[in-house]
């Protein structure tokens, strides 16, 4: 099983969301992407990590490696600072990608105990130019106080990996 996980944003270039306490999104995703990228290896999937600049790149990359499937990993982020929780999008509802989304939804809520904001539906270029099921974490808010804490955490963040990878096998082995 070929995967690619991308960690949204681009340390150096684009940081994507800033929390208050200056931690930034694409440091967060890349952190994230290779622990993700770890877990699965260890259970022998073959997996490539992408983080540049632009769209474009990801998906030709993704395409070239033949990836089947495609997991984003972002922070959100709102001007909303109560704004909180957890929500996985996917480009249409009642495909392989919902119930891809749906696994990795299920196992961030139950393991790390984060506001359920579902599985939604999402025009994101990522979405909808990946040739494989394909979905976009967005893992906790770091404009938000608490959910930034949980990000800045290391131990957090393993278990936010961890419970993406298990989603991933969850939905290789339904």
């Amino acid at each position: 099983m070929k995967i690619t996980i991308n960690g949204g944003h681009y340390p150096g270039h684009d940081s994507g969301a800033v929390g208050q306490t200056g931690l930034q999104e694409a440091d967060v995703n890349r952190d994230m992407m290779s622990k993700v990228a770890n877990f699965l290896r260890a259970v022998s999937c073959d997996v490539l990590e992408v983080q540049v600049n632009t769209l474009r790149h990801i998906i030709d990359a993704s395409k070239e490696f033949g990836a089947d499937l495609f997991v984003s990993i972002h922070c959100n982020g709102s001007l909303n600072a109560e704004a909180k929780g957890t929500e996985t999008f996917c480009y249409t509802l009642g495909s392989d990608s919902e119930k891809l989304a749906a696994c990795i939804q299920n196992q961030i809520i139950s393991h790390l105990g984060t506001v359920d904001r579902g599985v939604k539906t999402g025009n994101f270029y990522v979405l909808r130019m990946a040739n494989c099921p394909a979905v976009l974490v967005e893992t906790a808010f770091i404009s938000n106080e608490s959910d930034e804490a949980l990000l800045a955490d290391e131990e957090k963040r393993d278990e936010f990996a961890a419970a993406i990878a298990r989603g991933i096998t969850d939905y290789l082995s339904a």
